[in-house]
């Protein structure tokens, strides 16, 4: 039965694609040093600034995170001044797969690692944010640093992680726990520079609509939304999977979002075919991300 079935129940050739999978995925989000950020974010002993039972670490947990992702980029892309940063300066488009792994390891290492790695981590950020100023094309100046911009970025990701959640994710949370991991990201926030960031979700809903009247969508904003969903740095066999990805974020946007995208609403083919397509992909994604039961087979 060894050659057939592993340790765990689980036939060997589906175990084997499993890690296959798994890995490659993993190194595409986490890149080359991944293995070893995890071992040494999930080994290293000390104090954490989030225990094992809190909110912030099932939603990051979670691989409705892959959604979530796509969505907060679209989102903060509205803000014109963020963009204008984005554009010139983080090489989304030279380098997205560097942008996403360090991206992904900072969110790792303040949710799961030490707090003296957390602390460390954010301030590699706020020292990079501070580097960074320019102009729009418009003229209007920029810095990356600005308590205002951090605050869009903070709401546009922390409720697009959430949403994410709530519908993709494996034990969606009831509305305390919502609220309490809008409390959790509030920490990272605070450290990161944001002021008075929400800690429910009524507060984030509320911040968020505050920021309406700045929003629209510039040429690089568009430029961003049509390199996400439509020229993702992939294989051709690989663009597919992706496109249920990219539609399952789309459809958890706000409408007002976008319209201002130019992402029509087809209620419909959205509740037919995308909700279920994304969730149907979320749940592999789960699967091949996850470490096999323990429990064997004789």
């Amino acid at each position: 039965m060894a050659d057939t079935w592993g340790m765990d129940g689980e036939p060997a050739v589906l175990a084997a694609a499993r890690e296959r999978l798994g890995s490659a995925l993993f190194r595409r989000v986490a890149g080359p040093e991944g293995p070893a950020n995890r071992a040494r974010i999930h080994g290293t002993p000390g104090p954490r600034w989030f225990g094992p039972e809190r909110p912030i670490r099932v939603v990051h947990g979670d691989a409705s995170m892959f959604v979530g992702g796509v969505r907060a980029l679209l989102l903060q892309s509205l803000h014109p001044l963020a963009m204008a940063a984005v554009a010139a300066h983080s090489g989304y488009r030279g380098d997205p797969w560097g942008r996403l792994q360090r991206t992904s390891t900072f969110l790792a290492v303040t949710t799961y690692g030490t707090a003296d790695d957390a602390r460390r981590a954010v301030d590699h950020v706020r020292g990079i944010h501070e580097r960074i100023r320019g102009t729009t094309a418009e003229g209007v100046p920029y810095h990356a640093a600005d308590p205002h911009l951090l605050k869009w970025v903070h709401l546009a990701e922390t409720d697009s992680f959430l949403r994410a959640h709530e519908r993709y994710g494996a034990h969606p949370l009831d509305a305390a726990g919502y609220d309490a991991y809008v409390a959790d990201t509030a920490r990272v926030a605070t450290a990161l520079g944001v002021i008075d960031p929400p800690r429910t979700r009524r507060e984030l809903a509320g911040q968020l609509d505050a920021y309406r009247p700045e929003l629209r969508a510039t040429q690089e904003a568009r430029a961003a939304a049509r390199f996400l969903l439509f020229q993702p740095p992939l294989p051709l066999p690989a663009r597919p999977v992706y496109g249920v990805l990219a539609a399952a974020a789309v459809v958890t946007l706000p409408p007002w979002a976008r319209t201002l995208l130019g992402l029509p609403r087809v209620p419909l083919a959205e509740d037919i075919a995308v909700r279920p397509a994304g969730q149907a992909l979320i749940r592999t994604i789960r699967w091949v991300m996850t470490p096999p039961p323990a429990a064997g087979r004789d």
